[in-house]
């Protein structure tokens, strides 16, 4: 993975109102933690930051104050109607050190015909990698499963150097049944049905 650089300021002005200012001038406030130093107050430009996001657990070399510091992102805050950043959390990495991460993943393929249905059991997977080697996404070749395939954790493919953080048999996908969600919706209408008539009567005897 490619390292993005970006150019981060010192921030010395906190709360609501600081972060506004901030915002409004095109940057984000972040704090940068890990290795139990204590976190650094940082706005980061917007627009740059976002780009980067993009790809996800991207690896940021951030410069603060002219020292280059590896980051990745750890939680991101969105405006949950706009959509812009409001404040990121940058877990401080250094190379070779192995972090937790969690990996998208995607599939390709077609399942086999019956317009069974493909169930995301797990968006992502939960694996331990060194932190300037973080995959971006794994995808899985789902191509003539049929109803009642699943895709385990310890089916997908790892790069070398990094391992599973989650159990081994967890299941990432599976391939349901359509046709059993519209027979079990079917079997409940005709349950409420047969009810109706009988609450019925017992309302007219009471």
């Amino acid at each position: 993975m490619s390292e993005v650089k970006i150019v981060a300021q010192l921030r010395t002005e906190f709360g609501k109102g600081a972060a506004r200012r901030i915002r409004r001038s095109d940057q984000v406030p972040a704090v940068v933690y890990g290795h139990g130093a204590d976190p650094k107050h940082v706005s980061v430009p917007g627009h740059e930051l976002l780009l980067a996001l993009r790809t996800a657990n991207v690896l940021i070399s951030l410069d603060i104050d002219g020292k280059s510091e590896l980051v990745i992102p750890k939680a991101v805050q969105r405006d949950p109607l706009k959509g812009f950043l409001e404040h990121v959390d940058l877990l401080s990495v250094k190379r070779g050190e192995k972090v937790t991460v969690e990996i998208p993943v995607s599939t390709e393929g077609e399942l086999a015909p019956g317009g069974n249905l493909l169930e995301f059991v797990l968006n992502t997977l939960p694996v331990e990698a060194e932190a300037t080697h973080i995959p971006e996404g794994f995808t899985v070749d789902v191509e003539g499963l049929e109803a009642g395939a699943s895709i385990l954790a310890k089916d997908i493919v790892l790069p070398k150097g990094t391992t599973l953080a989650v159990d081994e048999d967890a299941v990432v996908i599976q391939v349901v049944a359509a046709q059993a969600e519209v027979v079990e919706e079917t079997e409940e209408e005709g349950e409420a049905e047969e009810a109706a008539p009988a609450e019925e009567a017992a309302a007219e005897e009471a």
